[in-house]
């Protein structure tokens, strides 16, 4: 007779963190609520929509840590 062997769940299985799509977070939060998360630096972005995203980010939020040099 062949006793199937038992699984066991570990306690720490609840504590592990799921893994976010950022994009898709960001995607659907843009749908949902026209709330935009860019990056100053998004490659997908030409110079002028990067300078514009930094002339927006420091008018709402003051001068940011990174500079360009």
């Amino acid at each position: 007779m062949k006793i199937p062997t038992p699984t066991y769940r570990s306690a720490l299985a609840r504590t592990q963190p799921e893994v976010t799509d950022l994009e898709a977070f960001k995607r659907q939060g843009w749908r949902d609520q026209r709330i935009l998360v860019v990056a100053e630096s998004d490659e997908r972005l030409d110079f002028l929509e990067r300078e514009l995203v930094r002339r927006i980010g420091e008018r709402l939020y003051g001068e940011g840590g990174k500079h360009r040099g």
